[in-house]
């Protein structure tokens, strides 16, 4: 007879074998950016923020200071996330590359357990072998791989704004405790550490989610004003000189912004007319983005919610990096549901080999090729952003139409009581 027991031990081993796949899958991308990676371009943006840290430590100015030839990068973010960088600063700059590299797989894991919940509900008691094979395969996108290159914070942000939505109702059960906090606060905490999430705000407010709007407020507020209790003089200068200043990002006419700016960047126009098409074409994002998470909002889809939420932050940033496309793995979580529309499976599937290329530097060299015609290279370049246009329209038809409403889960989930 089978003990009690018996069925967690099994799904234990799954899950086991399950990370085993993810980190094998994994091996390749970090031997080549923390392996082989020249030590001049090894995890750059991880330096900066890490150099923020010991600025706050050391008592520099945290927005003047600048990385080491030949990046001369520098920092960009609120104070906040300077803060929270000090716990890298105390480490040795070797063992902090290992150590982020780390919590990223570990977040990549959990992002994709939370995006992909009901399609590795149906794995039954292999559904922790199902978690690391979906993960091991995402783990191959390119913002993925651009995230670990650099260092990147995105998956912090991801993980936020998911988990918030996603199960700031109901909690997060860690073992036998729950773990729990006012829904919208830790969305909150996203934007104190980047702006960009600052798009949810405008969700909770478009759909009238006061509650959330309220607690994200106040936590963001509440971070940056106790920022500026420790930091008052890194605060006062991001607040009212370094937000302000968008060329400290670096060269947004480039091939890794794959904003609707960076597009227009590409164009080479005159700056109004530059000014006045990037403002059209962010409005039509932002009014069919919001549009859209409204309307899985009130269908129940929580997961395509977010990621509508995540396509607008992508579209309509004066700069959204490559790696900030990391939101692409919210979205083919949401379009392939549970599995079983062959749509849906099938438009996930696409999506997802879709990622697997680095269209951006592909286009990048296709410029520099005589015998290709410039027009053709350019739409290659932009290959990220017509990615990330092509997800809202994909989830409107896709994870819009075949959700179920919330009515119908409320009566679905009464109906199995």
């Amino acid at each position: 007879m089978l003990s009690e027991g018996t069925p967690r031990t099994g799904a234990g081993l799954w899950r086991a074998i399950g990370v085993l796949v993810l980190l094998l899958a994994a091996a390749p991308i970090v031997h080549r950016y923390l392996v082989a990676y020249p030590d001049d371009q090894w995890q750059v943006d991880l330096q900066v923020y890490r150099e923020a840290g010991r600025s706050l430590l050391l008592g520099r100015p945290v927005y003047l200071f600048e990385t080491e030839v030949p990046q001369l990068l520098p920092f960009t973010y609120p104070t906040f996330s300077a803060v929270l960088s000090i716990p890298l600063a105390l480490l040795p700059w070797g063992a902090a590359g290992w150590v982020w590299t780390g919590v990223q797989l570990g977040l990549l894991y959990a992002i994709v357990g939370l995006a992909f919940a009901p399609l590795l509900a149906r794995a039954g008691r292999f559904a922790g072998l199902a978690h690391g094979v979906v993960a091991a395969l995402c783990v191959w996108i390119s913002p993925v791989g651009e995230n670990i290159r650099f260092g990147q914070v995105n998956a912090v942000l991801v993980t936020l704004c998911l988990l918030d939505l996603v199960k700031g109702s109901d909690g997060l059960r860690v073992g036998r405790f729950t773990l729990r906090w006012p829904r919208g606060a830790l969305v909150g905490v996203a934007v104190a550490i980047k702006l960009t999430p600052g798009v949810f705000l405008v969700h909770f407010a478009l759909t009238r989610q006061w509650r959330e709007l309220r607690n994200a407020v106040l936590a963001a507020a509440g971070v940056t004003v106790a920022t500026f209790l420790v930091a008052p003089e890194g605060s006062l200068e991001f607040w009212t000189s370094a937000l302000l200043n968008s060329d400290r990002l670096g060269p947004n006419a480039g091939s890794s912004n794959q904003s609707l700016r960076g597009f227009v960047l590409r164009l080479y126009l005159s700056d109004g007319a530059t000014t006045a098409l990037w403002g059209v074409l962010a409005l039509l994002a932002a009014v069919a983005g919001f549009a859209l998470a409204r309307a899985l909002h009130r269908r129940g889809s929580l997961v395509g919610e977010v990621a509508a939420c995540g396509m607008v932050a992508v579209l309509v940033s004066p700069v959204s990096w490559l790696h900030h496309l990391l939101w692409g793995v919210v979205v083919l979580g949401a379009v392939a549901g549970d599995g079983r529309v062959r749509a849906r499976a099938v438009t996930a599937v696409v999506g997802l080999l879709l990622l697997w290329v680095a269209w951006p530097w592909w286009g990048a060299n296709l410029l520099a090729e005589r015998g290709v015609p410039t027009v053709l290279a350019r739409a290659v370049q932009n290959g990220d952003l017509w990615w990330a246009c092509l997800s809202l329209p994909a989830m409107w038809l896709l994870a819009g139409r075949h959700t179920p409403s919330q009515s119908q889960v409320v009566t679905n989930q009464s109906r199995s009581v």
